[in-house]
């Protein structure tokens, strides 16, 4: 049950993303909203989920994992009502700021209540295995949110979200832990982030998992407006697209971690830079000549997809452990400056999309070459690989 309820929590926070983006073009034209206004929504969700990340993790490390989790979800259930009834475009855009700061706390603490419990190669298993069901999930979230936009329109889709979100507060009300505090308890002070900070190898690792996440979430955010709008994808139809890339990682990351512990990790990290060289070129090739298919762009951002199931596996309970006394707040510098760094991009590529995948191409493809120099950093820092 309690595994169940970790599940559901990362469920939660993978969908409050990916279950609302097909109704882009329908609040777009219910809002009369410029694609600005309309990424907004996705941004104004980063910067609440932002500010609440780095009170979430001072405030697990002093009065443990189970009531901010709760204090979370109560937000977050706050949120979804405002996004239900929400008459104007500032009522829409309040209630995504309340969802984000909600959904922090278990998005950030769901995997501690693992990682406090296990060594770390059964956490690498487990975060495998939780991360093929979680992207299930992600991956039939725009498709189930396709057909509850085309039936029950754009409120359709904050409905179900609330209807999850109140599963999981009363799940976790009832199955959840609470966590041993240590008998030295950390302070409520932001300085207690400043040895993360200090700590180079670790900065690196950062700053790796973080680059390596965005391109996605770049594709997710301008996918609707581009496939729909600009290449005449049906709504429909359009959640095929988009879940296709969550269920290839989600069949991955469940055969890379029944499989992953017969090799050594470094070797498998080497061949995660392969895999990232031939998903920059392809990205760089739709780009400049096949950026009116949507079948071939889907096909061409399927190696970056595949390419981020080794090194996410194996690097994430890695960056969490390497100062096991701070879990918490290493999750949540982690997923503070994820979606820092993802809600500008997003702005940068919603201000210059231009109706074509070519603006949207080239960001990722930058951000992808990114990726690969800071990878290579990290095979060869000696203290993050032995």
């Amino acid at each position: 049950m309690i595994l169940l309820a970790v599940i559901l929590m990362d469920l939660l926070a993978g969908m409050e993303f990916d279950l609302f983006v097909p109704s882009f073009p329908e609040l777009q034209a219910h809002f009369a909203l410029t694609p600005f206004w309309v990424e907004a929504l996705l941004s104004a969700n980063f910067v609440g989920y932002c500010i609440s990340l780095f009170f979430v993790g001072c405030l697990a490390d002093h009065y443990g994992r189970k009531p901010i989790i709760l204090s979370g979800l109560l937000i977050f259930v706050i949120g979804s009502v405002l996004c239900v009834s929400a008459p104007i475009y500032p009522c829409l855009l309040v209630g995504r700021f309340l969802q984000g700061m909600g959904v922090a706390a278990p998005a950030v603490l769901s995997f501690l209540i693992i990682a406090d419990t296990y060594a770390m190669k059964k956490q690498q298993f487990l975060f495998a295995m939780l991360n093929g069901v979680q992207n299930m999930a992600v991956g039939a979230a725009p498709i189930i949110g396709s057909y509850m936009a085309f039936y029950f329109q754009w409120r359709g889709n904050f409905a179900l979200l609330l209807s999850l979100g109140l599963i999981v507060l009363l799940l976790s009300v009832l199955v959840v832990p609470k966590y041993k505090l240590p008998e030295h308890k950390e302070t409520l002070s932001l300085r207690g982030y400043l040895p993360l900070f200090q700590s180079k190898p670790l900065m690196l690792l950062l700053v790796n998992i973080i680059l390596m996440i965005i391109p996605y979430w770049i594709f997710v955010g301008m996918s609707p407006l581009l496939y729909m709008k600009s290449l005449g994808v049906s709504l429909t139809h359009f959640g095929y697209y988009q879940g296709v890339f969550a269920f290839v990682f989600a069949l991955g990351s469940i055969l890379f971690g029944l499989i992953m512990h017969r090799y050594r990790q470094k070797k498998l990290l080497h061949v995660a830079s392969l895999i990232y060289l031939l998903s920059w070129i392809a990205i760089v090739w739709v780009t400049l000549w096949g950026n009116h298919n949507p079948l071939f762009i889907t096909l061409a951002f399927l190696p970056f997809v595949i390419g981020q199931i080794i090194p996410g596996t194996l690097l994430y309970p890695l960056y969490l452990n390497f100062m096991p006394q701070a879990k918490a707040k290493a999750s949540a510098i982690l997923q503070g400056f994820r979606l820092i760094a993802t809600a500008i991009c997003l702005q940068i590529t919603g201000y210059f999309y231009d109706g074509s995948f070519f603006n949207i191409g080239l960001m990722i493809a930058i951000i992808i070459f990114m990726v690969m120099v800071t990878h290579l950093f990290v095979l060869k820092n000696q203290e993050l690989m032995n």
